[in-house]
């Protein structure tokens, strides 16, 4: 059952219509069995850049569709409905944009960026390293100075479309300092000297390949840096807000699915001579997963019109993630007790989607970091606003 929405603008309801109608029609029929397949589904990716659904954020400067956050992330909810691997794969690649279509030159957007937007290229994102996941000021992939650009060396663990992508937004150490010692760059997936590493086996997204990328002395162009040395921390830090918003629209659309499939079992289950939504303890379970689920989207929504608004929302993106996300993973957890026995069996789709719903609790900065950033936020406008005593 479609979430009712409230959309700013007759064209918000088209391009979030589309993509229910291309979630229902088009993935939903394909995704149990490329899960179960591992199957990496990268034409899907080339026909939703066809539609416009990769570039939805992103201004019409640019090449994109230029529509609000709150309207991307309410049609990415839609396509997590049907298939969570791919909406993964597009706030992924969305986020892979982020910084070229905001911190690169004119030269830079006009050479790259509509084929990056038009799902021709298909991006990932290089931050994480295996002592440099949550720390991402600890990275060790260095990027050398050579006379026509750098040469970099290292690794990146946990890439989204690692060796299935044919661009890399890679972050590298160019200088010893902490945080102004990173730059970022913008790196061809054919390389020479780049590589993956075997997929990693994981126990869901498995239509989504994740992968150590590689990177054995890559010589990258000078021109291929976005931004100036050193800006790399606060480019990749600023995507990340942007990218959490992305990946707790997708728990958002997975806890959704889990309530459908729920309340549909529910109503043609009988036990003692009725459905079991009318028994009182059934019922009230699913009005919990309902509360879940609406005040999950309502997080999301409220960050995203913040930062539609241009103010500050990293602490809001930081809220968005974990609460859609812990939402998500209760909410799935249930609806396998919903169904009972079948809840446990690949028969129906509720076990994908527990499994599924698990790894957002852990990527884009877990949720134990999520609340590391909200603390820490909280402690600067506490300080900024001394205690006053009453009377």
């Amino acid at each position: 059952m479609p979430a009712e929405r409230l959309l700013p603008s007759p064209e918000a309801e088209a391009v979030v219509a589309m993509a229910r109608d291309v979630a229902a029609s088009e993935l939903a029929p394909r995704a149990a069995r490329a899960e179960a397949d591992a199957a990496f589904p990268r034409e899907v990716f080339r026909h939703l850049g066809e539609l416009g659904l990769l570039a939805m954020p992103y201004g019409e400067d640019v090449g994109g569709g230029g529509l609000p956050y709150e309207v991307y992330l309410q049609a990415l909810e839609e396509l997590a409905s049907a298939w969570s691997s791919v909406a993964v794969g597009v706030s992924v690649h969305v986020m892979s944009c982020y910084p070229l279509a905001t911190r690169g030159s004119d030269e830079q957007r006009e050479r790259w960026l509509p084929s990056l937007l038009s799902g021709e290229l298909l991006g990932g994102y290089c931050l994480s390293e295996a002592q440099a996941g949550s720390d991402a000021a600890a990275l060790r992939t260095a990027a050398a100075r050579t006379p026509g650009g750098y040469r970099v060396r290292g690794s990146k663990a946990w890439v989204t479309h690692g060796g299935e992508a044919d661009f890399y937004t890679l972050f590298a150490r160019t200088a010893e300092d902490r945080s102004r010692g990173i730059s970022c760059f913008l790196v061809p997936g054919d390389a020479a000297g780049l590589s993956a590493e075997a997929p990693e086996a994981k126990m869901g997204l498995t239509g989504s390949t994740t992968a150590t990328v590689v990177y054995d002395d890559v010589e990258v162009a000078e021109q291929r840096r976005i931004g100036d040395e050193g800006d790399g921390l606060p480019i990749a830090l600023e995507a990340l807000d942007s990218g959490r918003l992305g990946i707790a629209a997708v728990a958002v659309g997975v806890a959704q699915a889990a309530l459908d499939h729920s309340v549909a079992y529910a109503q043609q289950r009988e036990t003692f001579g009725k459905p079991i939504i009318d028994h009182q303890g059934l019922g009230f379970l699913l009005a919990d997963m309902a509360a879940a689920v609406e005040s999950a989207r309502a997080t999301v929504l409220e960050a995203a019109r913040r930062r539609d608004r241009g103010l500050p929302f990293s602490r809001q993106a930081s809220v968005a993630k974990l609460v859609a996300t812990d939402a998500a993973m209760r909410v799935t957890t249930d609806a396998v007790q919903v169904l009972g026995g079948y809840g446990y069996t690949r028969d129906f789709p509720v076990e994908r989607l527990m499994r599924e719903a698990k790894v957002m609790q852990i990527f884009e900065g877990t949720n134990q970091i999520q609340r590391l950033v909200i603390s820490r936020h909280l402690a600067r406008t506490a300080r900024a606003r001394p205690l006053v005593a009453a009377g």
